[in-house]
Formats: C-alpha cells, sequence, structure tokens
C-alpha cells in the first residue's frame, strides 16, 4: 500500500494539475503566472517545483496528460464508435478543463517555444485504430486510408473545435462536429453503412 507521504504527494500533483489547467484555460500560458497555481493549489513553490521543474515543465504535462481522465466510449463499435468518440471528446471540452487546457496549450505551444507533436499523435493513432476496425467490417470505402484519413480528420477537428471556440466559447462544438461528418463520411463510408450511422452523438455511451 502507498504510504501516506507517497499519497499525500499524489494529491499534491493533481492539485498543481488542476489549479494549472483552470488557469492556462482562462489566461493562456503567457498570461498564467506560477503565483497564481499555487495559491489556488493551495500548495507552496517548493511543492511546485518538488513535481515540476519550471511552468515549462507543467505546461508540458499537461499537453500530455490531457487525455488521462477522460471516460472510455464503449458499446457501438466500428466507424460508429469513430464517430461517437468525436462527439464525447466535444462534450468533454465543454466540460473538463484539464483536457480542454491541455488543448490549448497543444494550440499555443509555439508562442512558448515548443514544437510537440506528441498531444496530436496520440488522436491520430486513436483514430488510425478505430478506423483500421472499421475497415475490417467494411465499413469503408475502398480508397480510404485509415492512416491518411486519421491525420485528415484530427487536422479539421483541430481547427473546428478551435473555430468553435473563437465564435461561441465552444456552445455549438457539438453541431459543428455533426457538419463536419455530413462532409467526411460519403468521402470515405461505405454506401450502404452512411445511412445507419448516427451523427448526432446522442446514443453515445461513455464510462469513467
Amino acid at each position: 500500500m502507498p504510504r501516506p507521504q507517497q499519497e499525500r504527494a499524489v494529491r499534491t500533483r493533481k492539485a498543481i494539475i488542476r489549479a494549472a489547467a483552470e488557469e492556462f484555460d482562462l489566461h493562456g500560458y503567457a498570461g498564467t503566472s506560477t503565483t497564481k497555481i499555487i495559491k489556488k493549489a493551495g500548495c507552496t513553490m517548493g511543492a511546485l517545483y518538488f513535481h515540476f521543474a519550471s511552468k515549462h515543465d507543467l505546461a508540458r504535462a499537461l499537453m500530455a496528460e490531457q487525455a488521462a481522465d477522460l471516460p472510455v466510449v464503449t458499446g457501438r463499435g466500428g466507424l460508429q464508435g469513430l464517430v461517437d468518440l468525436t462527439f464525447v471528446l466535444a462534450r468533454e471540452l465543454q466540460s473538463n478543463v484539464v483536457f480542454r487546457a491541455g488543448v490549448r496549450l497543444a494550440v499555443e505551444q509555439g508562442a512558448f517555444g515548443l514544437r510537440d507533436d506528441s498531444a496530436y499523435q496520440l488522436w491520430i493513432t486513436t483514430f488510425k485504430e478505430r478506423l483500421i476496425a472499421a475497415q475490417a467490417l467494411g465499413e469503408l470505402s475502398e480508397n480510404t486510408d485509415p492512416a491518411g484519413f486519421a491525420r485528415v480528420l484530427v487536422g479539421a477537428y483541430s481547427g473546428t473545435q478551435l473555430l468553435s471556440e473563437i465564435r461561441t466559447g465552444r456552445e455549438d462544438l457539438t453541431e459543428r462536429i455533426a457538419e463536419l461528418w455530413s462532409y467526411f463520411l460519403p468521402a470515405v463510408a461505405a454506401p450502404d453503412v452512411i445511412g445507419r450511422l448516427d451523427i448526432t452523438g446522442d446514443e453515445a455511451e461513455v464510462t469513467a
């Protein structure tokens, strides 16, 4: 069993990550100070630097861990499972501050000297795996390459969520994702599959 000191360190790190996420989400990298983070986390500067070497290191950790507490999409598989996942991610962007902050930092990273595509590669791999499963079920058109479309989908999704953030604070994000699929599905799905796919996201099932 973990010792009390280890448990305390885990709790402190989680509190720092949460506080940093709230600050980065509101103010971006440049507008966030470590002083505000430790005040919100209820810890000392020494505790912060015990876990993270710098604000830069903390931002990288948030980018890397953005998907750590996301729910798992269950239930429907194949291409429908991928569609469901994109709607679950949209709702998480509306409600999950750690995920939202990690995404914002990934977009802004050039401003603090990073060129790290790890977060994007995570989603490219995740989407590709879903597409390979759909291909095995005969749900993709013959010309659809799972790896290629996964890259395109991540790029399009990233731009769509960013535009939604700028225009409506992501209030219309699920509608914009439905619109995205309405254009993509005729290009990548087998014709007999399109009509039976739900692109509302209303039936997506998740587990915490």
